[in-house]
Parts: structure tokens; sequence; C-alpha cells
């Protein structure tokens, strides 16, 4: 199932310059698996050494935060989005 996935323009050097592009995968944790894959250098920028999603970002499968699910073994419909927030912070 073709879904669309967004990240924040910041991050578009680990996504070969796109901040909006389709993954084909036919759950949530197979997209989050041909992500990592696909852009391994977005991998540093969202997952700890842990695997575990850094504090400071934001990962949602359309209006639902994925750290909010029990499962990501969820079947995608056509449609559906994955969405990447990072927050900035500095001074």
């Amino acid at each position: 199932m073709l879904i669309t996935v967004s990240v924040p323009s910041l991050l578009r050097d680990c996504t070969g310059g796109n901040v909006k592009f389709q993954l084909d995968a036919l759950t949530l944790q197979d997209a989050l698996n041909q992500l990592i894959s696909s852009y391994p250098l977005l991998r540093l920028h969202l997952w700890t050494e842990t695997g575990q999603v850094r504090k400071h970002v934001l990962l949602y499968y359309n209006d639902t935060n994925i750290a909010w699910l029990d499962d990501l073994n969820i079947m995608l419909q056509q449609g559906d989005q994955l969405i990447v927030f990072q927050a900035i912070s500095g001074g």
C-alpha cells in the first residue's frame, strides 16, 4: 500500500532533497523499516542507538503519535500518512 511520508525541510538532506514522498508497505512497521533502509542518515536523526525515537522527534501515523500505539503492525490503507515532526531549540 502506498503511503505518503512527510519530513521537516531541515531533514531533506537525509532524504535526497525530498520532504514528501511515498513508501510502499503493508504495515506501519514495514513502512518504518523501509524509511530506515531507504534513508539511513534519517535514522540517525530520528532514533537513538537503542532504537528509541529521540525525545525531540514525534512520528505520527495519520493523526496518532506512534508512541501511543501498542502495536506497529497496523495494516496500512490507501491514503495513510507517516509524518515526522522535529522540535528545534536553541538560543
